[in-house]
């Protein structure tokens, strides 16, 4: 069995081991690869996995020899789903492996917001405290979580993982979802989009790209929440129109933005939110911890085991 990973080394930067898939067959890593690379080292190739790098219908059409896409992440939309299942060639994903990590990392970007920690903590470096005449002091207000209203827009397993922390703060957790009768919301308020904008101290993001959700924060959205809210993104860029949310921050509309992901990664330098005020980013690593990458590289090679032994599983194609 031929097997090419395309983008290995977000998932594996050398710390974790490759030796399971490789005991699957003959397997040939590359760390990156470029748009112009990636057919020429699929030629050949039965089993290719990708995180990034895309496989479009014009490349999956010159690769005979292919028959399973792994997807080294949750999201495949960098995989032409309908080519690969015109061709009959199986694509997997792997779902949840990063749910705590992510909802963790949530917590950090607002508690960041709320408690100004990375600020503080230079005031503390650069002497102000050693010069200042009392014990405490602080820049700017700090921010109690409980009594909050955390409004979560997507209500999947991440999700729910935010509103579990959530509630543990003293937050009350409103939730939209368009299919709340497959989840249980004990402990959440259902809400419209209007209600959940308009009330909510802390919005998160945590829905799919797609064509309904694309810029589904854009000026509207940000022009109902209140002037003190915090938005939060760690689903995808797309989601944010990034030049209304820059325009917001920099008008004082909102009180802040936390977000680890953009439309563009990495952005460009005069990305318009990398100087907007009140806006922390971080590169797209709420997934990353060794423990979610971990698991993420054990589910790979276990997705990659069931379709040799002749029953895939997480399939999307």
């Amino acid at each position: 069995m031929t097997i090419v990973v395309l983008d290995g080394y977000t998932l594996n930067p050398g710390d974790l081991d490759w030796g399971p898939l490789q005991s699957l067959g003959d397997v040939t890593l590359y760390n990156r690869s470029r748009p112009e690379e990636v057919l020429h080292r699929c030629r050949g190739a039965e089993v290719v996995l990708t995180n990034k790098a895309v496989l479009s219908r014009e490349v999956i059409a010159q690769l005979p020899d292919l028959r399973y896409i792994g997807v080294l992440a949750t999201g495949y939309n960098v995989v032409d789903v309908d080519a690969a299942r015109e061709r009959g060639i199986v694509v997997a994903n792997v779902p949840a492996y990063s749910t705590l990590s992510v909802a963790q990392h949530v917590f950090a970007l607002i508690l960041e917001h709320t408690h100004r920690v990375r600020l503080h903590a230079d005031l503390v470096q650069y002497g102000a405290w050693s010069l200042n005449p009392d014990f405490s002091f602080s820049r700017g207000e700090l921010i109690e979580l409980a009594d909050k209203t955390l409004g979560i827009v997507g209500y999947g397993t991440i999700g729910q993982a935010v509103a579990r922390i959530g509630r543990a703060f003293g937050m009350h957790v409103l939730v939209h979802t368009k299919r709340p009768g497959e989840h249980d919301m004990s402990g959440v308020k259902p809400a419209d989009l209007n209600v959940l904008f308009s009330t909510s101290d802390v919005v998160t993001l945590h829905c799919a790209l797609t064509d309904e959700t694309k810029h589904l924060v854009n000026n509207h959205r940000l022009y109902q929440m209140k002037r003190t809210a915090l938005l939060v993104n760690t689903s995808r860029g797309g989601v944010v129109d990034e030049t209304a949310l820059a325009n917001a921050l920099n008008n004082g509309r909102i009180a802040g933005a936390a977000l680890d992901v953009l439309s563009v990664e990495p952005p460009p330098k005069d990305h318009p939110l990398l100087t907007a005020p009140n806006c922390v980013i971080t590169p797209h690593h709420a997934w990353a911890t060794r423990a979610a990458r971990r698991r993420l590289m054990t589910a790979v090679t276990d997705n990659v085991r069931a379709f040799l032994d002749g029953r895939p599983v997480n399939v999307v194609s």
